[in-house]
């Protein structure tokens, strides 16, 4: 029987175990990626453990969350990240150069090669047939020093794409369609393959947007094949000897296939507050609209931008509505302004904002107060926009372009304009000058907000504490970590941690740092999907540095669970999942023989104030039930 196309690239890279599903394997990454709000605590955490210099083959930081510098912050931990990437080995991407995933799509990406990266939409580089996961900062910063990455040999499920893709329909609509079959739960440590027909229609822009938002699904990555126009991509970027054919086996055996006919695919959005709250446009149609942004990771390339100031051309924003644009990379945005596309753009009404993350992570443009904003980005989770109140929809570029002109929620098959077909430009500009190559001689600097990774303690025989906290279904890493305007302390973990759960608990942080400094244990109960979301650690780092010592849920998400393990926080499972309803907030909680559990997987949660003994299991491979033990990975490695 054949090998899919993640097997075998799985295979090429195996360094320990044995390649079966669900079995934990290690593999070596060739490409590591760290952005500014992850990639700060990766480099702390990489001198942590005594790394010299990077070994493995390339390593990248790139700088596009954390640019909107007021206060003296983020330019602090700019300057630590460009002199430790000098020190260190590193290539480091400027303020201004774009965002992580489309600048490393554009010039760096290969097929066959493994990618790891600090940021959960790591997957985008699957678009071009690279295996790439996102993961937190400490595996990356582990990769870097040429540890091979851990993690479970997955299900493989077959994306089987038909037909193509109709006017004013497009890649965005065609992930938001897989969000709605597949939600945003149940697909842990599992692979979506992009096979098929269709695949052949989709440019190498659009496979990667698709890429990109099966994140959104919870699955390690998402896989395309490296095919003619890979090939063509590639050579228009002046890289095609990085080129390499891949496909799945033509006898591959997938876990489960579902069909999808691009013709059948319509305008789609996700409503508030979920990706996965996915919804027709035509349902959709005629909601106020208060602003628009076009951009982020997942629709900011060159095509998006050329079809939005298609259907803008002509027209103008209508006054009820702001229009906002970012192009994902300053390559785009010099082909834009070439083309004349960016003179569409603005003489449409349109506020060109910079090349980098912004909105999509709460960081500038905050809607109104109960307002309507139409994104092009990947997340609308509760609150991520900065503004609780606003209701935040995902779309495609054209339907952001269509309802900026309506100031409602239009279809774009109605817009009556004619939009380019074009996914590429005729001439593609590459300038690499805002890259900084290193010299391994600067002096590392650190100013006052840059801090040091803190250590767990190593995990004792008993557990004894109280429910600090009672969330429910879906709790993101933003509601744990808030990003936006907290987003500058990611290197200082003391001030950092003073905001832990602040949407929907401000008082979480204190209560915890109270009964951790009583020498209790504290405990999380969650239910499903805990964790989702972004590959932030600190949502892991931050409650472990207030005294958190288990996270007791119905289930937990993939590298949400990593990072638990990573700093030594125990992933605990309900056999029961209505034993969730049995916790009480504030319920005095302990566990018995720890250790002895660990080597069974079997818990007791004693519920000291009803009574009542609840059965667990861990959710850890063998090795992170070896790291937990230590108190985390930092305890466990040293070069």
């Amino acid at each position: 029987m054949g090998l899919t196309l993640a097997y075998k690239l799985l295979s090429e890279h195996l360094e320990k175990g044995e390649l079966r599903q669900g079995e934990s394997i290690s593999i070596r990454i060739d490409h590591t990626l760290t952005q500014d709000a992850t990639g700060t605590m990766a480099y702390l955490e990489f001198e942590a453990i005594g790394a010299d210099r990077v070994r493995n083959e390339l390593a990248l930081s790139y700088i596009d969350h954390n640019t909107i510098q007021i206060g003296f912050e983020n330019f602090d931990d700019h300057e630590y990240l460009r002199t430790v990437a000098d020190r260190k080995g590193i290539i480091y991407s400027r303020p201004g150069n774009g965002i992580c995933h489309q600048v490393n799509l554009e010039r760096f990406a290969l097929p066959g090669k493994t990618l790891l990266g600090s940021d959960s939409h790591t997957p985008t580089a699957g678009g071009i047939g690279s295996f790439a996961i996102g993961a937190g900062g400490l595996d990356v910063a582990l990769a870097m020093a040429g540890v091979p990455f851990q993690m479970v040999a997955p299900r493989v499920v077959n994306i089987r794409l038909s037909g193509s893709l109709r006017p004013f329909v497009s890649a965005k609509d065609v992930i938001l369609a897989v969000l709605a079959h597949f939600g945003t739960k149940g697909n842990v440590n599992t692979v979506f393959e992009y096979t098929g027909s269709g695949v052949g229609t989709l440019s190498v822009p659009e496979r990667a947007t698709i890429a990109n938002m099966g994140a959104e699904c919870g699955v390690t990555t998402s896989l395309f094949p490296s095919d003619d126009m890979t090939r063509q991509f590639l050579e228009m970027e002046g890289r095609g000897e990085g080129f390499r054919y891949l496909k799945a086996d033509d006898d591959a055996a997938y876990d489960d296939v579902w069909e999808l006919d691009l013709s059948s695919v319509e305008p789609l959005a996700a409503c508030p507050h979920s990706p996965g709250n996915v919804k027709s446009v035509r349902e959709l149609e005629g909601i106020a609209v208060n602003q628009v942004l076009i951009g982020s990771c997942t629709n900011s390339s060159y095509a998006d931008l050329r079809k939005a100031a298609d259907i803008l051309s002509g027209s103008h924003v209508h006054p009820d509505v702001e229009l906002g644009v970012a192009p994902g990379s300053r390559d785009v945005l010099m082909m834009i302004t070439e083309d004349g596309t960016l003179s569409k753009l603005i003489k449409a009404g349109a506020r060109i904002l910079e090349s980098a993350c912004g909105f999509c992570i709460g960081s500038h443009q905050s809607p109104g107060t109960e307002s309507v904003s139409l994104r092009t980005s990947n997340r609308n989770f509760y609150a991520r926009s900065g503004t609780a109140s606003a209701y935040v929809y995902l779309v495609s570029p054209e339907t952001a372009a269509a309802s900026a002109i309506t100031g409602v929620f239009s279809d774009p098959r109605k817009c009556g304009k004619a939009i380019s077909s074009a996914a590429m430009p005729e001439h593609i500009i590459h300038d690499d000058s805002m890259f900084i190559y290193p010299t391994f001689s600067a002096e590392i600097r650190r100013g006052p907000n840059i801090g040091q990774p803190p250590r767990n303690t190593a995990l004792p025989e008993s557990l004894h504490g109280h429910a600090l906290i009672k969330v429910e279904d879906r709790i993101t890493t933003d509601h744990i970590m808030p990003a936006g305007a907290r987003m500058k302390y990611r290197s200082n973990i003391p001030e950092y941690s003073k905001y832990v759960f602040e949407s929907i608990d401000p008082e979480f942080s204190s209560r915890a740092a109270e009964a951790r400094d009583k020498g209790e244990h504290g405990f999380i109960i969650a239910r499903q999907s805990y964790g989702q979301g972004s590959s932030r650690e600190h949502a892991a780092i931050c409650p472990m540095y207030l005294g958190i010592k288990a996270v007791v849920a119905v289930s937990i998400e993939r590298i949400h669970q990593a990072n638990l393990a990573n700093f030594g926080i125990l992933p605990l499972l309900f056999d029961n999942e209505d034993d969730y309803d049995r916790i009480g907030m504030g319920d005095e909680l302990e566990i018995l023989h720890v250790r002895d559990a660990m080597e069974s997987g079997a818990f007791i949660l004693h519920d000291i104030t009803t009574g009542d003994d609840i059965p667990l299991h861990i959710f850890a491979t063998e090795d992170q039930k070896k790291t937990i033990l230590l108190g985390g990975k930092l305890n466990e490695v040293a070069l």
